[in-house]
């Protein structure tokens, strides 16, 4: 019952004075009501305030949360957060210690752990395999299956032509024929040192596969200290590793990694996938912050400008190592800085210069494109390239997505000029980790032109003068604002407000921080008809249930899973405007569905890593806004509702969370906390467990719940 108890007072703190979606015919009667009664204010008050605080400002309260901000006073609670600094983040960094790599430099990273791309480099002789013996099983493994795939590839290609040409298809021993000869990319094909035929043709053939796994073998692995089974694993090369790996159930897959540190959880990753690895323990590490931070606004707006600055993940093999430092070292410390200091990290991003394309950007007055042209010559016709050009995506999206918005008047021309400015921001050696470059080789020269300013011939500067214009522009201030009013105040936020806001950025010269407070200050961000009037998104909403429910996540895929089934996969949005923050974006029957069997799953325990901790209630009775309903009253209706002959529990379940729909509807005070308490009282203690998981589940599931 104590689980019951605790989850019902935190749906309260998440749809305390919220009318429901009602009818038409319900808010008719609602206005009358109004209309009859005395004045009331139109700003929130209380603890009403301090929710629509904790849950605008943060991914939603945790048990506890409201009490420590009334304690601390809500305008000192705000200034701490905006304050990120004074937090104590131990607990956090604990958590952060599971994944060891995501600490690293970005060669550092794709060199022990590396992308598809750094093996085919090793297959080609063009980098080296490491002597380390660990490191060298990584990457033979990985070499051995990127074969592996290339001659399945080549196979099907001869069958399928086999069969349009009406020819017989091909059997295995003549597949077999094909290990050493058949054709693969240029790019990809392994140099002459690294070919192995016989293992080539053991690899020939749709059918190939290891030696089926002897039980004992796997057992005598799980049975090794954490060292030892580890050096094993290393020792075991392809095809076996992977036959080894797909022949654990779940519960000795639990014991594989049962008591290996965090690096060593990493190796055994590595050796299965080491760019699948990484990619895990990004996406894992974005949701722990958002999920266990106490900087709760720095992890609110590291999010709202991983979006404004989207990059999509699986633009390139290297573009999940990048995302690494892109959001370590790009977007998390300017989260509440100045804008322009933002603006200025994110263009000299590997990601975002690889993400849109600038890093090929070349002038075509260049001495690149010179030096290009001369070596064409050269060249007989059929070696003939096309020659390196302007790419005018980054300039595009810096103006239109990024800075000044698409109305603020700028033109075609503009984006070419801009595009001319930022020719030479490239990457260097991409495929090994490199860092951003000015190349001058490939600035385009001669005067540009921008939105009536001329910008002279001054290399790199070109840019940094470029980006300070783009920055400082009124349009920009507006634009960024009302962003920032869409996120935190409404889908249509008040005019009046994003003008105070862009008052504020421009007299700040653009600091973030300063722009909060106002949007703080401001009476139209307590106003009661905002009042929980945005739908979360389904990182918002997985990240509070999560928070809610006081969860311990170990494995964080079940979340990344279940925001991959809502629609909203994390860093997953493939245009680069980003997803959308307009609650019609998430609102659909499907989606409701999606949650619903979401927060069901979570408050069951049914996500495999995730262990919900229920606390204790804490003062609920001070959470009512208004007189709370008689309990007798209450107790006999509810009695009513649940106590059909031979009702089930799921059925008493769904005709609770109908009465709280109804009691919600019709008053804005404290639930019938003790009625529900008597009431489970009468349940076998067999079934209390189950009804308390299922009403947890319908709680995290209800419509109050999904909005902030």
């Amino acid at each position: 019952m104590e689980s019951l108890r605790a989850f019902l007072a935190l749906w309260l703190c998440s749809s305390l004075c919220v009318t429901p979606f009602a009818s038409a015919q319900s808010a008719a009667a609602a206005r009358a009501t109004a209309a009859k009664a005395g004045y009331r204010s139109t700003q929130l008050h209380g603890d009403a305030r301090i929710l629509h605080a904790l849950n605008r400002f943060t991914f939603g309260p945790r048990p506890g949360d409201l009490e420590a901000a009334r304690a601390m006073g809500l305008e000192k609670w705000f200034d701490q957060q905006l304050h990120p600094a004074s937090l104590d983040e131990t607990a956090l960094d604990a958590r952060l210690a599971q994944f060891p790599a995501m600490q690293w430099g970005i060669p550092t990273l794709i060199y022990r752990y590396p992308s598809n791309a750094m093996i085919r480099m090793a297959m080609n002789g063009r980098a080296p395999i490491p002597q380390n013996s660990v490191l060298q099983a990584i990457y033979e493994n990985q070499i051995y299956r990127i074969r592996a795939r290339q001659q399945n590839r080549a196979i099907g290609q001869r069958k399928f032509q086999r069969l349009s040409s009406g020819a017989p298809v091909m059997t295995n021993s003549e597949a077999s024929g094909l290990s050493v000869a058949a054709p693969m990319d240029q790019s990809t094909s392994p140099g002459a040192d690294m070919a192995d035929p016989g293992q080539m043709d053991m690899m020939a053939g749709d059918e190939e596969q290891a030696e089926p796994v002897d039980a004992s073998f796997i057992s005598d692995i799980l049975t090794l200290p954490p060292q030892q089974r580890v050096a094993r694993l290393v020792a075991i090369r392809e095809p076996q590793f992977d036959a080894v790996i797909k022949a654990l159930r779940p519960p000795q897959r639990a014991a594989l990694v049962a008591g290996l540190n965090p690096g060593q959880k990493e190796i055994v990753g590595a050796l299965e996938n080491p760019e699948g690895m990484v990619t895990q323990e990004l996406i894992s590490e974005r949701l722990l912050r958002d999920i266990y931070s106490n900087a709760q606004l720095q992890q609110v707006m590291a999010d709202f400008w991983l979006n404004h600055f989207n990059i999509y993940l699986h633009k390139d093999e290297q573009m999940p190592y990048y995302l690494v430092s892109y959001e370590r070292d790009t977007i998390e410390p300017y989260a509440l800085g100045k804008f322009e200091d933002l603006l200025e990290a994110v263009a000299h991003s590997p990601a975002m210069m690889l993400y849109l394309d600038n890093a090929s950007s070349v002038g075509p007055d260049s001495l690149a494109a010179e030096r290009f042209k001369h070596a064409a010559w050269r060249r007989r016709a059929h070696q003939r390239q096309d020659p390196p050009g302007i790419n005018e995506n980054y300039g595009r999206e810096l103006m239109e997505l990024h800075t000044v918005g698409v109305n603020s008047g700028y033109t075609q021309a503009d984006v070419i000029q801009v595009a001319r400015i930022l020719t030479g921001w490239t990457v260097d050696r991409p495929q090994l980790g490199g860092g951003f470059i000015f190349n001058p080789a490939r600035h385009e020269p001669g005067t540009k032109k921008v939105m009536g300013v001329k910008f002279k011939q001054n290399g790199e500067m070109e840019g940094e003068q470029l980006l300070h214009l783009l920055a400082t522009r009124p349009a920009t201030a507006h634009f960024i604002c009302s962003e920032l009013a869409v996120r935190f105040v409404s889908d249509n936020p008040p005019q009046a407000l994003v003008d105070r806001m862009a008052r504020a950025y421009l007299a700040s010269g653009g600091n973030i921080s300063a722009v909060l407070k106002t949007l703080f200050d401001s009476p139209e961000f307590w106003s009661t008809s905002d009042y929980q009037n945005k739908v979360k998104t389904p990182i918002e909403y997985v990240a509070s249930a999560v928070r809610a429910s006081n969860a311990d996540v170990e494995d964080y895929m079940p979340l990344a899973n279940a925001l991959r089934v809502m629609g909203m996969p994390v860093y997953g949005c493939i245009p680069p405007n980003g997803y959308d923050w307009d609650s019609s974006a998430w609102v659909n029957t499907g989606a409701l569905v999606d949650r619903m069997n979401f927060a069901v799953a979570l408050a069951a325990g049914r996500l495999p890593g995730i262990k919900v901790n229920w606390t204790p209630e804490t003062e609920v009775a001070n959470l009512a806004s208004g007189p709370a309903p008689d309990p007798a009253t209450e107790e006999a209706r509810l009695e009513r509702m649940l106590l059909p002959g031979g009702a089930s529990i799921s059925t008493r379940s769904a005709a609770l969370s109908q009465f709280e729909a109804q009691n919600a509807r019709e008053s804005a005070a404290v639930r019938p906390i003790s009625a529900v308490r008597r009431f489970n009282g009468r349940l076998a203690p067999r079934q209390l467990e189950r009804q308390d998981q299922l009403l947890a589940g319908l709680l995290i599931g209800s419509p109050e719940f999904q909005r902030r």
